[in-house]
């Protein structure tokens, strides 16, 4: 484990109507409700967390779960370029300026929350199911852990990545033979619903077609889940040794890497009326 210590995090962005300074006063007091120092961590070697679409720290099951499951955790963000690609139908792009510009603001968010806390975010430009086996073969780790998600395209990279995974061998207990070998897991953990999936009254192939009816049942036989507390500290952080080996921590791009242009909204304003009059 390593006793560097990291650079002090950015400033809280600024939010219209607040200074810097309250902005970053009320996210403390958020960390602080929602932090227990009683949370047990009895896990060994590394973990590895995937962060995907759901970019937060509180309430994070999967990440509460890859941090007690481990000596170690290393949070990575993978800027997968079939996002800023096109649609499969039609070429439309997947990634304008403005949603590219949120997913940067919310990258230097997190990873300034990460900082705060005890780690970092580990940052790379390429598809999930060639960086994560990389990942684990170099540190050891034994478990990917990432949050569940629904769409096609999701599930591919959730299969391709487990694949990957299945193709790392890691040796248990420090033998190097293949006897003792063992696979790196990849753990998908439910948490983009308010009612979890496991606690519906029904199967999910079985829900109502009408809202009423569904709202009545989860209402009546259902219950919403407790928030998921963090440890005052998520660290220790990774060897910086070990991160060497696959390229350090990386940055978090600007728009114009992504190849994309920043947009004010008086140009989208003018777009929008432009189109408007030639109709």
């Amino acid at each position: 484990m390593s006793s560097t210590t990291t650079p002090s995090p950015p400033r809280a962005a600024a939010v219209p109507g607040l200074a810097a300074d309250d902005v970053a006063a009320a996210a403390e007091a958020a960390f602080a409700r929602h932090s227990s120092p009683g949370l047990k961590r009895s896990g060994r070697g590394v973990a590895v967390m995937w962060f995907r679409n759901d970019l937060r720290l509180l309430d994070n099951e999967a990440l509460v779960r890859a941090w007690a499951a481990s000596e170690c955790l290393l949070p990575v963000y993978c800027l997968d370029p079939r996002h800023f690609g096109t649609t499969h139908y039609f070429g439309f792009p997947k990634t304008g300026a403005i949603r590219a510009r949120f997913l940067i603001e919310c990258l230097e968010d997190l990873k300034k929350n990460m900082m705060n806390r005890g780690l970092n975010l580990l940052v790379q430009y390429g598809k999930p199911e060639s960086i994560l086996p990389q990942i684990v073969k170099t540190l050891s780790a034994h478990t990917v852990y990432a949050q569940k998600e629904t769409c096609s395209e999701e599930l591919l990279v959730e299969r391709l990545v487990r694949k990957g995974l299945q193709e790392v061998v890691l040796p248990q207990g420090g033998s190097s033979n293949q006897r003792g070998a063992i696979n790196p897991k990849l753990v998908l953990v439910w948490g983009s619903t308010m009612y979890h999936s496991d606690d519906l009254p029904f199967t999910a192939n079985n829900l109502p077609d009408v809202y009423t009816q569904f709202r009545k049942a989860v209402e009546s036989k259902s219950t919403v889940r407790n928030c998921f507390k963090l440890p005052p500290s998520l660290g220790p952080l990774p060897e910086d040794s070990l991160l060497d080996g696959i390229g350090g921590w990386g940055t978090i791009p600007i728009l114009e890497q992504l190849g994309l242009k920043e947009i004010k909204a008086c140009q989208i304003f003018h777009s929008m009326s432009m189109d408007f009059l030639d109709e």
